[in-house]
């Protein structure tokens, strides 16, 4: 995965929840305990934290960085946040070599930061358009990408419903939901 997949991520969930922008995003979002609002904040430091661990190469933890967005902050200027943090992130990919490595419980590769990136923008959009009442699933190929790069124990069949049966949200037929998870974003 790469700096094309976290953009093509940031432009589904500008596209999806852009639109529902002047909603109440103090309810929650979907079965997570934080609101919607909170879940936008959460996608912007996940991903300015990706970034800057890339960037700073850390190694053995993460750096004692946090984002804080303002209480005043409206629903679109979080997004902004959100989306300028995808750019951060795909900067720092850009600029990465193949061979450079940070943590993320263990060393990471840029391709595994990316697909974790990717994977916080679907899954929290995913979760803000269910506690806003929108029909919205993440796109079948970044989905793929994910679980190729995150999940390589991931059941077959859609890589929606894989996905999000990877991270606890859905039950599947034969699987019931998850409570607990795991992702592998460290190379060997």
């Amino acid at each position: 995965m790469n700096a094309d997949h976290v953009e093509a991520a940031k432009t589904a969930m500008l596209a999806a929840l852009t639109p529902a922008a002047e909603a109440d995003w103090g309810v929650a979002a979907g079965t997570l305990e934080w609101s919607c609002r909170e879940t936008a904040a959460h996608i912007a430091h996940d991903l300015l934290a990706y970034a800057t661990q890339l960037t700073a190469r850390a190694d053995d933890a993460y750096l004692p960085l946090d984002l804080t967005v303002r209480p005043e902050a409206t629903p679109p200027q979080i997004l902004q946040i959100a989306a300028a943090s995808a750019d951060l992130l795909g900067v720092a990919l850009r600029a990465a070599g193949p061979d450079a490595r940070a943590w993320h419980w263990g060393p990471t590769d840029p391709s595994g930061f990316a697909a974790l990136g990717v994977n916080e923008i679907l899954l929290h959009t995913y979760d803000i358009a269910n506690g806003l009442h929108l029909a919205w699933q993440p796109p079948p190929p970044l989905c793929a990408a994910v679980l190729t790069r995150l999940f390589p124990n991931a059941p077959g069949g859609d890589p929606v419903h894989a996905l999000l049966w990877c991270t606890g949200r859905i039950s599947l037929p034969d699987r019931p939901r998850l409570t607990s998870w795991t992702l592998r974003a460290a190379v060997d």
